[in-house]
């Protein structure tokens, strides 16, 4: 496959197979995601790793468009830290980068994905 195939066949995926995901595979998906650009390399991100259906399931409770999780193996949750952001707001932007990096590296790994829009909690 050329390189940019991989940008311009992935798809959001909404169902999924019952298959675990190996640790390996979670891992390159993570180190992908942190070597996305962020603003002078502050890297204002967190990624929350959850394989656990209870946790899903509450999940569901808060967010109403996270019903994909009922199918899915494990979730990445990406949380940005105000504290280390270069400037207000950009915490938002790099959070985003490193977002497109975890779902390009998944899709090359063969895995499906979907982003989810941001939940923000007070």
């Amino acid at each position: 496959m050329e390189q940019t195939d991989y940008i311009l066949d992935r798809r959001s995926i909404r169902k999924f197979t019952s298959q675990k995901i190996h640790t390996e595979l979670i891992t390159k998906v993570l180190t992908a995601a942190m070597y996305a650009p962020s603003a002078v390399n502050t890297q204002p991100w967190h990624f929350v790793v959850i394989d656990r259906k209870p946790i899903f399931r509450q999940i569901m409770e808060v967010h109403p468009y996270a019903q994909m999780l009922q199918t899915a193996s494990h979730a990445i949750v990406v949380c940005g830290n105000e504290t280390l952001q270069h400037g207000d707001g950009y915490w938002v932007v790099d959070c985003r980068a490193a977002t497109q990096n975890l779902l390009l590296a998944a899709h090359a790994l063969g895995l499906g994905t979907c982003w989810e829009h941001p939940f923000y909690s007070s």
